[in-house]
C-alpha cells in the first residue's frame, strides 16, 4: 500500500532519540491501517489478553498511542511487525483502524535482534518467551559475526560461539553459560515446555531433560501425566544419563520416576475424617493395625494377590 504524503512525519532528532532513529534520518513515522500490519514470522513472545493488556488498551484509549510500533516492508506486501505487538492488539481490541509505524529498512537478521532486544525489557516472560527469544538473537548474531567483513573479504577473526553468546547476555542480567541454558529448552517438545512455563518442572531438571530424543520424552511425558508427577534434579540427571548411554527404555524411565513411589507411597488420611471410625483413646499405631486388618480381609474376598509377583488363593490353586 503506498504511504499518504500527508501520513508521513519526518523525524530529525539526535541519534539517542526516544525512537531509536539514526541523526537526519530518513525513516519516517507514518498512520498505517491495522490491516496492512502482519505479526512478525514465528514471534516467540504471547500476546495475551491478561491484565496488562487490558492496562495497555486504558492507557492507548485515555492517552493514545504514544509509542509508535516499529515495522519494515513486506515483499509480498503490507508491514511485518518487529516492536509493538501489545499496542498493536490492544489497538485492535478497542477498534481502531490505525497505528502510528515508525517504518525501517532492516535484514532479517537485524529484525530479530530489534524484536528481541524490544520485548526482553518486559517484566515478566515466561521460560518458552526467553528461552526462543534468546536461539533466535543467538542465531542471528552467529550470522552476523560469521559473515564476510567488506573489506577483508574474509570470516570476521573474531567470531566464536561462545562470543555470540556473551553478546547475548549483553544488560539482560544473564550470564552467558545461563543463556546457554534457556536456549536448552527449545529442545523440549511442546508439551513438557508447557509444564516449564506452568511450573509444573523446575528449571534445571527442564534443561536435563532437553538433551532427552524426542521419543523419549514423550515416553516421560506420558509417564508424568499418569502419575502426575515431575522429575526431581537427580531423577533428570538419572534420565540424561541413560539416554546419553542409549539405555533410556520405557521401562528405565518408569523405573527412574516411580523409584521412590515404589518404595516410600505416603498416604494421607484427614483426622476428622478418621474421628468418624476411631475412639480418642486409639492411637496412631492402633488405627493403622484396624486398617491394615481390614485391607487384608478386602483383598482375599476380591482375590487380589499381595504385590511384588505374589499371586492370589485362586490363582495358587489354580
Amino acid at each position: 500500500m503506498a504511504e499518504k504524503k500527508q501520513d508521513l512525519i519526518p523525524l530529525k532528532m539526535p541519534k539517542d532519540n526516544l525512537f531509536g532513529l539514526g541523526e537526519e534520518s530518513n525513516e519516517r513515522i507514518v498512520n498505517l491501517p491495522l490491516k496492512d500490519l502482519y505479526p512478525f514470522k514465528e514471534h516467540p513472545f504471547k500476546v495475551l489478553e491478561d491484565d496488562k493488556m487490558r492496562e495497555t488498551c486504558e492507557s492507548i484509549e485515555k492517552n493514545g498511542v504514544l509509542v509508535p510500533i516499529i515495522a519494515r516492508r513486506r515483499d509480498e506486501g503490507g508491514y511485518e511487525i518487529v516492536s509493538g505487538h501489545r499496542r498493536f492488539k490492544a489497538c485492535q481490541l478497542l477498534g481502531m483502524t490505525d497505528i502510528p509505524v515508525i517504518v525501517k529498512v532492516l535484514t532479517d537478521d537485524e529484525a530479530i535482534i530489534v524484536m528481541v532486544d524490544s520485548n526482553l525489557q518486559r517484566e515478566q516472560l515466561l521460560y518458552s518467551e526467553k528461552a526462543w527469544a534468546y536461539r533466535m538473537k543467538l542465531e542471528a548474531t552467529e550470522r552476523q559475526l560469521g559473515r564476510p567483513a567488506e573489506k577483508e573479504g574474509q570470516l570476521v577473526p573474531h567470531y566464536d560461539k561462545g562470543r555470540a553468546r556473551d553478546i547475548i547476555a549483553e544488560n539482560t542480567g544473564e550470564s552467558g553459560r545461563n543463556v546457554e541454558r534457556y536456549i536448552r529448552l527449545t529442545y523440549l517438545i511442546p508439551s513438557i515446555l508447557d509444564m516449564v512455563d506452568e511450573g509444573k518442572i523446575t528449571f534445571t531438571p527442564a534443561v536435563n531433560l532437553s538433551y532427552l530424543l524426542e521419543k523419549e520424552q514423550e515416553i516421560l511425558y506420558e509417564v508424568m501425566s499418569e502419575d502426575e508427577v515431575a522429575p526431581s534434579i537427580a531423577q533428570s540427571q538419572q534420565l540424561r544419563h541413560f539416554s546419553s548411554e542409549g539405555n533410556l527404555t520405557e521401562k528405565n524411565i518408569r523405573h527412574i520416576m516411580r523409584d521412590e513411589k515404589d518404595f516410600l507411597r505416603v498416604v494421607k488420611i484427614n483426622d476428622s475424617k478418621l474421628k468418624d471410625y476411631f475412639p480418642p483413646e486409639f492411637k496412631p499405631k492402633d488405627i493403622e493395625v484396624v486398617i491394615f486388618k481390614l485391607l487384608d480381609e478386602w483383598r482375599e474376598r476380591e482375590g487380589i494377590g499381595k504385590m511384588h509377583g505374589n499371586k492370589s488363593k485362586d490363582e495358587a490353586e489354580r
